[in-house]
């Protein structure tokens, strides 16, 4: 028996030896034969990964002209174990470049991040295509160096900078955020460019090649087994009419300020002008970085995008605003009545200009009466029901909310901003609880004060009351390819104020523009003999200067198809800059035609710029 167990024993042990050994066999052959990965992961030692990268998406305006489209250029890459003597002033002058700018690349490649001397870094960046093709016959000359093609910016049109925006190279803190992004890569920074980046960067692909212990280039690996093609990003089709960008953009040289166009039925943005402005090629190629810092150090901020960053106070377009809460709120009717005898005279007083007295409620709109708001908004703040000071105030900014102020509209740019209606909170503190009252905050009443807002929201007011109390949220872009836009910029936005209302201040808008001689109209100027256009000028008081002008409005009048803003500072009266402006803008994109050239001339010829200057 003894025996016999330890025979059985003996097996046993042996089976389980051959077991072991036939298992280890058979995991070699499947690693060594069967399964690539571990020869892939293996191979990566020996493997140099090249990045293939894709051409951004075009960008279109709303016709389908394209506005943005790629150049190539090309990356000069060095492997500086395999550099050897070369001539550098023949180097030089193939990519048209100083001998100094060349022995700084040196350095700098060296400086790196994760530099070998045996890896491929970039040297130079973006060598145009005719440097290019000069050091492409050579190149043979100079051992160690390789071109990685890539594409950049360039613009059929030199319009539309801050709204197109801008790309560049990504930095640490992009690399960190986001696997996609490894050094040298671009990213859209601003504009649309920045907004739309997942779509319009598409996707990078690689080609692997096996190289030697000199990191020499020798073969394909697995003969493109593993390789993938760039996708080339998708192009945007924007809301932009380019014409009427182009002309916008003329009418306010030698001027700052804004004009912001919108459809009204569509918040689609027709024209988004920011004056000054540059021209689009300056951020793109060699010289970008030279060229940003000088625009960052004008003093005239050209980088700054005005149309939805600048805060300004909204004057005396916000009449309409308090005249539709004072309708919702039952403190005020189309037959309410105030007499103006030069300005409001209870407490400090707001003074007012000379015009037919006294007004209803169209026509406090149409001689743009401040004694008149100021009855209006004290008796909303006041009005007993609400109990308090501040609970009338808390409706009243409730309403005004409703119409877009004090928040972002949401628009699909960066950096907007939501613009300012303070609160009771605030003044509990500015003034002290109890220590204020409708009087206090009288400035209010005719858009002056606390209150700010951007030409966007201006715009967008001018949206909402064409489409008698609602707007959808305005936005730049019109389609991708393949794709639809995002259903926020489909929804309807709707104010707070019963849309029966509204047409008292649509015909008060009518009488300011297109009022007989001597009615006392703000924005005769404005008038087209076959096109009604309903509009409101500003004259807002500016503490750092002179004042500003400002007019908003829309048109036609029964079929609204353009509603606009334009802003120009330290200009004076609304109907002095602002209104003209705007008329042609409308007449452009109607008739896409002008049949003011006086006006036109006027316009165009106006150098505030020089004027400003002078006075300083």
């Amino acid at each position: 028996m003894a025996i016999g167990v330890e025979s059985n024993r003996r097996f046993v042990i042996a089976a389980i030896i051959v077991v072991f050994f036939v298992a280890v066999i058979f995991k070699l052959f499947y690693i060594q034969v069967i399964n690539k990965s571990y020869k892939f992961s293996a191979d990566n030692n020996v493997l140099r990964y090249i990045t293939q990268y894709p051409a951004r998406g075009l960008i279109f305006d709303r016709y389908g002209n394209p506005l943005v489209v790629n150049k190539p250029v090309y990356d000069i890459l060095m492997v500086k174990k395999q550099v050897q003597s070369f001539d550098t002033v023949e180097f030089a002058s193939l990519l048209g470049l100083t001998v100094e700018q060349v022995r700084e690349a040196f350095v700098l490649a060296q400086k790196q991040k994760g530099y070998s001397p045996r890896k491929a870094v970039v040297l130079l960046k973006q060598i145009p295509p005719e440097s290019f093709a000069r050091f492409q016959e050579k190149i043979y000359k100079f051992h160690g160096f390789e071109v990685q093609p890539r594409t950049v910016r360039s613009y059929n049109m030199p319009i539309a900078a801050h709204l197109f925006g801008y790309v560049g190279e990504v930095d640490e803190t992009v690399i960190k955020s986001d696997p996609y992004y490894q050094q040298a890569d671009y990213i859209g920074i601003s504009g649309i460019e920045c907004s739309y980046e997942k779509y319009l960067r598409g996707k990078k692909g690689v080609k692997i090649f096996m190289v030697d212990v000199h990191n020499r280039i020798k073969a394909s690996y697995e003969q493109g087994r593993y390789d993938s093609v760039a996708v080339p990003g998708k192009s945007i089709t924007s809301t932009i009419d380019a014409k009427l960008q182009e002309y916008g953009e003329r009418l306010m040289q030698n001027k700052i300020g804004s004009i912001v166009a919108i459809e009204p039925r569509t918040g689609e943005v027709l024209a988004m002008i920011s004056s000054p402005s540059y021209n689009p090629e300056l951020l793109v190629g060699r010289d970008r970085a030279a060229n940003f810092r000088s625009l960052q150090q004008d003093t005239l901020k050209p980088i700054f995008n005005r149309s939805i960053m600048a805060l300004y106070p909204p004057g005396s377009t916000f009449k309409v605003v308090n005249a539709l809460i004072g309708l919702q709120e039952g403190v005020l009717t189309p037959e309410t009545r105030y007499s103006c005898h030069g300005g409001y005279t209870v407490g400090r007083g707001v003074g007012c200009h000379i015009h037919p007295s006294p007004t209803n409620l169209i026509q406090s709109i149409q001689v743009s009466c401040n004694t008149y708001y100021c009855y209006v908004f004290r008796n909303i703040i006041d009005k007993k029901e609400f109990g308090s000071v501040e609970n009338g105030f808390s409706v009243w900014k409730r309403h005004v909310e409703s119409f877009g102020y004090g928040n972002k509209l949401n628009i699909d740019l960066p950096h907007e901003l939501k613009g300012i209606v303070p609160s009771v909170a605030f003044y509990n503190k500015y003034f002290r609880k109890g220590g204020w009252n409708s009087l206090t905050i009288i400035s209010l009443a005719i858009g002056q004060g606390e209150l700010s807002v951007t030409p966007l929201q201006m715009a967008n007011l001018a949206s909402i009351i064409a489409n008698r109390g609602y707007y959808i949220t305005p936005h730049v872009v019109k389609k991708i390819e393949g794709l639809s836009i995002d259903t926020i910029y489909r929804e309807r936005h709707t104010t707070t104020i019963d849309p029966k209302y509204f047409v008292y201040i649509i015909e008060g808008m009518d009488l300011a523009v297109n009022g007989a001689p001597g009615s006392g109209s703000t924005a005769r100027i404005a008038a087209l003999p076959d096109i009604k256009i309903c509009g409101k000028t500003g004259t807002a008081q500016n503490p750092h200067g002179a004042d500003h002008s400002v007019f908003f409005a829309f048109a036609p009048k029964d079929d609204p198809k353009i509603a606009i803003s334009v802003y120009v500072e330290n200009a004076g009266f609304g109907a002095t800059w602002a209104a003209p402006i705007a008329s042609l803008m409308i007449e452009k994109y109607l008739k896409d035609s002008i049949s003011r050239p006086f006006l036109e001339q006027y316009v165009l010829q106006g150098n505030l710029l020089d004027r400003r200057a002078k006075k300083k």
